[in-house]
């Protein structure tokens, strides 16, 4: 009898020495679901929680870091998402997921003008997936962001930045119905002149009113550029 007790004792022990794990294993797991219910909502502050919860649990869970990350970076805290992203990228070896790690990455850098880094972090995406349209485009637009302004290097005032160029479309708008009025008074002025005959004040103001149109339409091409920015994060896992 006494034994048959010792041998059950001794089940019990083993069974629950393997179940832990698993029971450990299924409570992240819950908590990334109901995390990822809240996500999909838009209620980051909760999806927050759900993760948190999980990442206390098991801190090395690369999921549990890439979806946080994801989840501080929709409340404003881009620091903070940046230092889950790092360490999920340095816990990932699957090479689809650490291309979603540096494209959000990519994302922050871009977002703050940090632009030789957002590049760094895009060509890291690349590297695990070459096919990758998003990536590729913001590489693109970084790089053409970079070489336009090589002073730019760090973060910037987004709101300020957004006031500056309000008032730089508002003067580019004045100036664009000034040009117009030149224009017309040019048509009039040339109206009244023989066909066959062209002053030199004539060519002179011809001439200033094409190079303005190349400037506008070069205007053109960089605001639909920087307007068509294509910053999206990756899904959550």
């Amino acid at each position: 009898m006494k034994r048959l007790i010792l041998f059950l004792i001794a089940l019990i022990g083993t069974v629950h020495f393997e179940l832990t794990p698993t029971l450990h294993a299924q409570n992240v797991r819950d908590y990334i679901r109901r995390g990822n219910r809240h996500y999909r909502d838009s209620v980051y502050d909760k999806a927050q929680v759900q993760y948190q919860k999980g990442f206390e649990l098991d801190s090395n869970n690369v999921q549990i870091r890439y979806n946080l990350g994801n989840a501080l970076l929709f409340q404003g805290q881009p620091k903070d998402a940046m230092a889950h992203y790092e360490k999920a990228a340095a816990l990932e070896r699957n090479p689809a997921r650490l291309h979603q790690i540096y494209h959000n990455m990519g994302v922050i850098l871009q977002s703050q003008k940090q632009f030789p880094q957002a590049i760094q972090a895009y060509v890291k995406a690349l590297a695990y997936d070459p096919k990758d349209h998003e990536s590729r485009y913001n590489l693109v637009v970084c790089q053409y962001q970079l070489e336009k302004n090589p002073q730019n290097q760090g973060g910037g005032d987004d709101k300020e930045q957004q006031d500056k160029d309000k008032q730089k479309q508002q003067q580019q708008q004045q100036q664009q119905k000034q040009d117009q009025q030149k224009k017309d008074e040019q048509q009039q002025q040339q109206q009244q002149q023989p066909k066959n005959e062209m002053s030199k004040e004539n060519a002179e103001q011809m001439l200033n009113a094409a190079m303005q149109n190349e400037r506008q339409t070069q205007d053109k091409v960089k605001k639909q550029m920087q307007q068509g920015e294509r910053r999206r994060l990756q899904k959550q896992w």
